[in-house]
């Protein structure tokens, strides 16, 4: 009996804890809750973007392109890409501190829903399969998040961004959460941007 006890309570102990809203700009939501192990922050991003769920998921594809419109993005490149996955690797600028540099693996799937398509986009860490480390340039180790994009009944997307991730920055931890709240709704603003592009609705 102790022993079922002491497995409910560990399984409640373990549960993330609920989001909290910290920041609403931009019309933008950004939402922080405690990350396992970590000083840092786990955050999630709600905003509608006046585009389709197509156009919106094409952008976020279009990842070559990354650094003509994505906020800090040096370097971009497509190791392979598949019908359900892209492993790419990836080298920000902040300009605060040095460059910083990762592969990533990101899994892709899409399903229908009463309004048109819902599509997800998941990613992980895979430096393994990525460049060796360059001299200079912060090898990030913890990256991880998605993109949830859902249609609204006006041909609009709700999109949803969570992101945990350790970029190795020596600040105190409330001012690197507030770079990445800054950093989130800078991304919002690029991507909106991006999918006005015509382009992105024929791909």
């Amino acid at each position: 009996m102790t022993g079922i006890a002491g497995s409910i309570f560990a399984a409640e102990s373990a549960r993330p804890e609920e989001w909290k809203l910290v920041k609403q700009t931009g019309d933008v939501a950004i939402y922080s809750r405690p990350h396992p192990d970590s000083r840092l922050k786990e955050f999630k991003a709600v905003g509608e973007i006046d585009a389709s769920t197509r156009a919106v998921h094409n952008v976020i594809n279009d990842v070559e392109s990354y650094p003509t419109f994505m906020p800090y993005t040096a370097e971009c490149r497509v190791i392979t890409r598949n019908d359900d996955s892209i492993l790419t690797y990836q080298r920000i600028s902040p300009k605060i501190v040095s460059d910083r540099d990762y592969t990533l693996r990101i899994q892709q799937k899409s399903w229908p829903v009463e309004n048109g398509l819902a599509y997800l986009n998941t990613w992980e860490p895979a430096n393994e399969h990525g460049p060796a480390e360059k001299p200079g340039v912060f090898r990030v180790t913890k990256c991880e998040g998605s993109w949830l994009l859902e249609p609204t009944n006006d041909a609009k997307t709700r999109a949803t961004y969570t992101v945990f991730t350790d970029s190795g920055i020596t600040v105190p931890s409330f001012l690197a959460n507030t770079i990445s709240e800054t950093g989130i709704t800078k991304l919002f603003a690029a991507v909106r941007k991006q999918a006005k592009d015509p382009k992105y609705e024929t791909k």
